[in-house]
């Protein structure tokens, strides 16, 4: 993308691709996830790679995971990535890779390999990459790179996550050997999962709300036929 791009440009190209409108609660939620990518795509120290790839779409198909009309959601996510000037397919792409990765790891073990990363084939890609940033001392961390690697340690250690204390060491683990800063990664983690809690409990209230509207409209329609019935002459 070119670095002299604002964010209302993004927005505009976004909006230009994507033209149905955005519910509203979920508007913020796209469009923070808009300008976080913006910003990072003019950073000059930034690099995609395929646990950042795996933050965005994890990210995004959490937060969005309720969204109606259910068809609109991948225009909404294709809209987003090329707004960057990236591929959607390749940000799914990468991160079914990651994922599929993590999960053929068997617990602790994915914490032990991402502080001493080695294998073949899809291992070996993802090696490198670690490898990679671990040894760039200008490596850009974001909070959607730190979202990729939490949906790693989760997919291939879901039980070990439940554990405050043993998810809070391994992250902190992981970071000292990647060089990331672990007090930042540790803080956007938590912001992230309660993030997610807020939205579940959210999605609750306004299915609930919608449940009443929908009984208060059968009574409505109900209340109609029965006017209607007694309102015709006896025979």
């Amino acid at each position: 993308m070119n670095n002299l791009s604002t964010v209302s440009d993004t927005k505009r190209n976004f909006y230009s691709k994507h033209t149905r409108p955005i519910n509203s609660i979920y508007r913020r939620v796209v469009e923070e996830l808009m300008v976080e990518m913006h910003l990072l795509s003019t950073n000059v120290d930034f690099a995609y790679n395929p646990i950042y790839a795996l933050g965005v779409v994890s990210s995004f198909d959490r937060f969005m995971a309720s969204y109606r009309p259910e068809t609109d959601k991948q225009s909404i996510f294709i809209a987003l990535c090329q707004s960057m000037g990236g591929n959607a397919e390749q940000y799914r792409k990468d991160a079914t890779i990651v994922q599929e990765f993590a999960r053929s790891m068997q617990g602790q073990d994915i914490v032990s390999w991402l502080t001493h990363p080695t294998g073949d084939g899809m291992g070996a890609q993802l090696a490198s990459t670690i490898e990679s940033i671990a040894s760039n001392p200008k490596f850009k961390y974001s909070r959607l790179f730190g979202i990729g690697l939490f949906t790693v340690l989760e997919q291939a250690a879901p039980d070990l996550f439940k554990d405050e204390k043993q998810r809070e060491a391994s992250i902190l683990q992981i970071g000292e050997a990647m060089h990331l800063p672990t007090d930042k990664v540790q803080k956007d983690l938590d912001t992230y999962r309660s993030n997610l809690d807020k939205l579940v409990q959210m999605e609750a209230v306004m299915a609930d709300l919608a449940d009443a509207e929908r009984k208060k409209r059968e009574k409505r329609e109900q209340a109609k036929v029965e006017a209607t019935a007694s309102s015709k002459p006896t025979e």
